[in-house]
């Protein structure tokens, strides 16, 4: 059997959910919930980045222990993820004691090889990133994202990344779907083509008491990224001898497709892969970086200016299914993407209001009124049912193609075709004329339609999965079956058809 096992970033617990990590956990959820579909074993990992200075800070503020805090900040997640109905397999939290534990085993195999050392570091830091930066890195005196930063000199422990850095390029230009989309692997390339200093692991307790105490000198915890980076592995087995076989058959037999954002590349793809190059693990088989979400001046969305969506607000406005199918309709994978209600309602009326709603509704009226609730017979006798049936067995397989090449908005694409395709055979055949001269005829139409919409409910599934449940159980269908999707003709002759309340009503807002 294949398998997949997907991840997301683990988010910083030192604030809530947003639109941003609402969009890589959801377009996680969804591309596990497709292979799942496929008939694969699949694996799903989120959790939470809970150390460091930021979470500290975070922390003193709120005058709570910080472990504490993290346990508090920590619902937030795993409550706005169960409200955007997504299914992880494995919730990380990096304050989990066999996590801690494997961090140190692999702090102490560097340091025994000698990849890590001593030495006295001097530049500027900066807290809210947690990122150390050479002078010629600063903007205008700030990060390169325009944090500020302050001058720091103390001792430290360092690893060798700069050893790995040939061996890294070379893998990268080995393996073409390693970095992904193909502009953030030209990035990475840029990066690793300039000098590579070695990495700052440790923070003196003196400055930061909150993280993995190094094992090997007491004073110091380690670097939140070096940490953190390694719950993707860990997660799975990695340094825990009692759980070796799980971290064959999901590390290094089955590999790891990470989702992050586009902002984090560099710490994902060059810090993380060195570490683990180092550490003698596998890499993974795909980091995938996705854009950013966008306000409505196509500038990234930021939480000092007040204008980060809760996801939940928009969940509520449209409901569960349709916020996430917007998310991945909308927003072609790895390319930012604008987001507000307005493009939120406009692509719902469209696409489900008006097409797949619309033709549900058409179809089960009509079935009741001139089929006594029961599916019409079906034939393809008819150059224009046969082209519809021809569609209709293509789409499946264009659908697993798209899937697995990350590009899940164009994956959707092919069913909105068919289902467009469904509503215009509808229109030019017009049953509702057909069944007052050739019942036979019209109930023809009618099979055609609600086929389709079989079909469409199934591939949608891992989108929309409570409504398209509701859409199959209204067919006289069970559970989404991924065979079923390739076929023409599952709905028996005599099946009940439910009319029902409206799949998706149409979403008035203020104007209209």
């Amino acid at each position: 059997m294949k398998r997949f096992y997907i991840t997301t970033p683990l988010y910083y617990v030192n604030d809530k959910p947003h639109i941003g990590t609402a969009y890589s956990t959801v377009m996680a959820d969804v591309l596990n919930r497709y292979h799942r579909l496929f008939g694969e074993e699949t694996l799903f990992l989120t959790g939470t980045d809970e150390h460091g200075q930021k979470c500290q800070q975070a922390a003193e503020k709120r005058q709570m222990a910080p472990q504490a805090h993290c346990d508090d900040m920590v619902k937030n997640f795993k409550a706005a993820w169960q409200e955007l109905d997504i299914k992880y397999d494995i919730f990380f939290r990096t304050t989990d004691d066999f996590h801690k534990k494997a961090v140190q085993a692999v702090l102490d195999d560097l340091w025994q090889k000698g990849d890590i050392y001593e030495d006295t570091y001097e530049g500027w830091y900066c807290v809210s990133e947690e990122i150390f930066y050479t002078e010629k890195e600063l903007v205008d005196g700030k990060s390169p994202t325009g944090k500020e930063v302050q001058r720091i000199t103390e001792k430290n422990y360092f690893f060798k990344m700069s050893k790995y850095q040939q061996p890294l390029i070379d893998h990268i230009e080995q393996h073409p779907n390693f970095i992904k989309p193909e502009s953030r692997k030209n990035e990475v390339l840029g990066f690793l083509r300039q000098p590579l200093g070695d990495l700052c692991i440790s923070r003196p307790k003196t400055r930061l008491s909150w993280g993995i105490e190094i094992p090997f000198d007491r004073d110091y915890v380690t670097y939140v990224w070096f940490d953190a980076l390694l719950n993707y592995a860990t997660g799975v087995g990695f340094q825990q001898p009692a759980r070796s076989a799980e971290f064959q058959k999901w590390w290094k037999e089955t590999g790891a497709v990470h989702l992050i954002g586009k902002d984090i590349i560099t710490t994902h793809a060059v810090y993380w892969t060195t570490m683990l190059m180092a550490a003698g693990a596998p890499l993974p088989k795909t980091i995938f970086a996705h854009g950013w979400i966008l306000n409505k001046d196509n500038a990234k969305m930021s939480k000092s200016v007040g204008e980060v969506i809760n996801p939940l607000d928009i969940k509520s406005l449209v409901g569960v299914d349709a916020f996430r199918y917007f998310l991945v309709r909308d927003i072609h994978f790895g390319n930012d993407a604008p987001f507000s209600k307005d493009l939120v309602v406009g692509r719902i009326n469209t696409d489900l209001a008006n097409n797949l709603g619309n033709l549900l509704s058409r179809s089960a009226n009509l079935i009741g009124k001139y089929f006594d609730g029961k599916a019409p017979a079906g034939s393809g006798d008819d150059p224009a049912t046969r082209k519809i049936i021809h569609l209709a067995g293509e789409t499946a397989s264009k659908v697993q193609a798209d899937i697995e090449r990350l590009a899940p908005s164009y994956a959707l694409e092919h069913v909105v075709a068919l289902l467009n395709e469904a509503n215009r055979f509808l229109e030019e055949t017009a049953p509702w004329k057909k069944a007052k001269e050739d019942v036979a005829a019209a109930g023809n139409s009618l099979y055609t339609a609600i086929e389709c919409l079989r079909i469409a409910a199934i591939l949608l599934s891992p989108v929309m999965p409570t409504k398209m449940a509701d859409l199959l159980d209204r067919l006289g269908q069970s559970q989404p079956n991924f065979e079923l999707a390739k076929k023409w003709g599952v709905i028996p002759a005599g099946a009940a058809i439910a009319k029902g309340d409206p799949l998706f009503p149409r979403i008035e807002t203020a104007g209209e």
